[in-house]
């Protein structure tokens, strides 16, 4: 008589992994950090320019970051996905404000040309919507706006599965709002291959989400 197979250990939410780090187990804090890499990865390319990736690097700030979540987890006061993401962002925002301030305007101390704390992250809830918005709903409840930004997560998981091509040219025309014509500039393509790559990296990306994305995303 055969063995009944054995059933698959229920995953872990973030709530309970949350509460487990809060109870002692501190060595699972930096798999939950890694968890949202891809996130604040797509988070920070959205927010550098050309001039400033020139004096900062993306992957850089993203380990900031981590490194101040993973040491500063203690101040962290909330218990749910939503509320960990929120703060992941204003941690996020504060390094690219300092970052921008360090690099770009140290020698320039115009204090009309202060990075502001609150613009920095403005960009960064648009970026969130832009990723969010690549799945259409069209009478988005409050808790279903949270929730479309804890699925933003998720899409930049997806979003890191495609190549680097598709990568780039969505997040140039979903997450930066360029024109076709600025992505060829960006690229070195002509702007009517920008247009066709981007939409084979549209497809790409339903395809790897592996869900209902109808609707116009032109």
């Amino acid at each position: 008589m055969s063995s009944a197979p054995a059933e698959a250990a229920p995953e872990v939410s973030i709530s309970e992994m949350i509460t487990h780090i809060r109870s002692g187990r501190r060595q699972s804090l930096g798999d939950l950090l890694q968890i949202y890499r891809n996130y604040l990865n797509i988070l920070a390319t959205t927010q550098l320019d050309a001039r400033l990736r020139r004096r900062m690097s993306t992957s850089d700030l993203v380990q900031e970051t981590m490194l101040a979540a993973h040491r500063d987890f203690d101040q962290f006061r909330g218990g749910s996905e939503g509320e960990l993401l929120a703060w992941l962002r204003q941690i996020l925002s504060h390094h690219l404000s300092h970052a921008i301030e360090r690099n770009v305007y140290a020698k320039k101390r115009d204090i009309r040309r202060e990075v502001s704390l609150d613009k920095v992250a403005k960009r960064i809830d648009d970026s969130i919507a832009g990723l969010s918005n690549l799945i259409p709903d069209p009478a988005a409840t409050p808790s279903e706006i949270v929730c479309r930004r804890e699925l933003a997560a998720e899409l930049a998981d997806q979003l890191a599965k495609l190549k680097p091509s598709y990568h780039d040219v969505i997040v140039y025309r979903n997450l930066q709002a360029c024109s076709f014509d600025e992505i060829a500039t960006k690229m070195d393509i002509k702007p009517g291959a920008a247009r066709m790559l981007w939409l084979r990296a549209i497809a790409k990306f339903k395809e790897v989400c592996d869900v209902n994305m109808a609707g116009d995303l032109s």
